[in-house]
């Protein structure tokens, strides 16, 4: 078994989007619940949340839209940005600790303390660009765990993998000219679903050229599309890159049963997946791996694939 945090705390559920808003408490609750009843919470290491200073949030996010979030919550505005982006007056504090829980997780794994991680945050983070929320998103908290990685401790070779059923356009916009961080996003085409961005020709500008792979798929893509796009694109593109850390953006909205995707993934593409991207970061980055939690709307869905990830993270099945 494989030394793994968690990242699990009920004060991620006090930031309230409202009636009827899709990411809402209750996907962390129904995730807690399948967590615990098995027996998964007891094989972690408890990662403590803390909150994420300012100056460390502001290595991915400009001050002016830190200032504007700050002061929306505590006006008490319904959303920053757009209508989709709904907050309470609680939002920006929960958001700063799920930002700084991640950060913690990274860190941990990066020092050696713990091999993996698992941080079952909300809000989402990779909808969020450096100067406006988008997608649910107020901060991205992968991009600055990844910027947490680079300065603090010395990591120059950073994977993101995200394969949520919605474009990463907030982390690919944080390093799409930074070729200290690769990358690579599955999900589905833009022509057909938010946010519109995430086109195959969208490799990166200037020095980050290359370092930047996005994969869409057409509605209706199934497992063995998402097996033929490992096998050709995203296990060659990590081969290549050899990263020292890899952080997955965990989105399980590429099911079929998602309401808000619309690609027909099964229950077993998020655990080969898991497996497949463990392996990498066993052969180049010495296991270190965390994983964040990002979309995925279907509670059923979510208690049956969020502890199978889980229990990929810890170890069981590596050899399948």
């Amino acid at each position: 078994m494989h030394r793994t945090g968690l990242v699990l705390d009920d004060r991620f559920c006090r930031h309230d989007t409202g009636h009827g808003h899709p990411e809402s408490a209750s996907r962390l609750k129904v995730i807690a619940t399948a967590l615990r009843d098995s027996g998964l919470v007891d094989r972690c290491e408890r990662v403590e949340p803390i909150s994420a200073p300012l100056a460390t949030v502001q290595l991915v996010h400009a001050s002016a839209y830190l200032s504007r979030l700050d002061a929306a919550c505590r006006q008490g505005y319904p959303y920053i940005d757009v209508p989709d982006s709904a907050v309470c007056p609680e939002s920006f504090d929960i958001a700063l600790l799920a930002a700084g829980s991640v950060m913690q997780a990274a860190r941990r794994v990066g020092r050696g303390e713990l091999e993996r991680a698992f941080c079952a945050v909300r809000p989402p983070g990779h909808h969020a660009e450096p100067d406006r929320s988008m997608g649910f998103c107020l901060l991205n908290n992968v991009a600055i765990a990844a910027c947490v990685l680079r300065l603090e401790l010395g990591f120059d070779r950073i994977a993101i993998v995200d394969f949520d059923v919605h474009h990463c356009n907030g982390t690919q916009r944080t390093f799409e000219a930074d070729p200290s961080v690769l990358v690579i996003s599955l999900h589905g085409h833009p022509r057909y679903l938010y946010p519109g961005t995430g086109f195959e020709e969208e490799t990166g500008v200037g020095a980050g050229r290359g370092y930047t792979v996005n994969i869409p798929f057409t509605p209706a893509a199934t497992d063995a599309d998402y097996r033929a796009a490992f096998d050709d694109r995203v296990l060659p593109a990590l081969e290549r890159y050899a990263p020292q850390f890899l952080i997955i953006s965990a989105g399980f909205d590429a099911h079929a049963d998602d309401p808000l995707g619309n690609l027909d993934l099964t229950d077993e593409a998020f655990a080969w997946m898991t497996r497949d991207l463990l392996r990498v970061a066993d052969a180049h980055a010495d296991g270190r791996v965390i994983s964040v939690l990002e979309g995925g709307y279907n509670a059923g869905v979510l208690e049956r694939c969020v502890p199978a990830h889980l229990r990929a993270l810890l170890g069981d099945g590596a050899e399948d």
